[in-house]
C-alpha cells in the first residue's frame, strides 16, 4: 500500500512566530520528518510524505505536532491519497505526468 499525505502545519499564535514568518518552526518539523526516515518532498505550500500504512502517516502528523507543542495555537491542513498494491508514488506520479507531457509535445 502507498499512503501519500500532503500537509501543512504551522503555529498561528504570536509567541511562536517572528512577525509573519513561520519558517523557523516549519524547519523544526521538516528536520523531524527527515530524521524519521520516511520519503518526503518539501514544497512551497506544504510537505508530501509517503508511507506504507495510514498509521505511519498519522504518526508523522503527531511527530510534526510535537515540534510545535509549545505553541498555543497550531493550524494544519491534510490530504491523503491511499492506494493498494503500489509503492514509490512520490516519484512515479510525477514521472507519469512528465511522460504524458512528452507525448503531448511530440504529437
Amino acid at each position: 500500500m502507498s499512503v501519500l499525505l500532503e500537509f501543512s502545519m504551522f503555529p498561528t499564535s504570536d509567541e511562536c512566530r517572528e512577525g509573519a514568518s513561520v519558517s523557523k518552526q516549519v524547519s523544526r518539523v521538516i528536520d523531524a520528518i527527515d530524521k524519521s526516515g520516511v520519503n518526503y518532498q518539501l514544497t512551497p505550500m506544504g510537505t508530501v510524505v509517503e508511507t506504507d500504512t495510514m498509521k505511519e502517516a498519522l504518526n508523522i502528523i503527531e511527530l510534526a505536532y510535537e515540534q510545535l507543542e509549545g505553541c498555543e495555537r497550531v493550524y494544519s491542513s491534510l490530504k491523503f491519497d491511499i492506494r493498494k498494491n503500489t509503492k514509490n508514488r512520490l516519484k512515479t506520479k510525477i514521472q507519469s505526468v512528465k511522460r504524458n507531457l512528452n507525448r503531448e509535445i511530440n504529437t
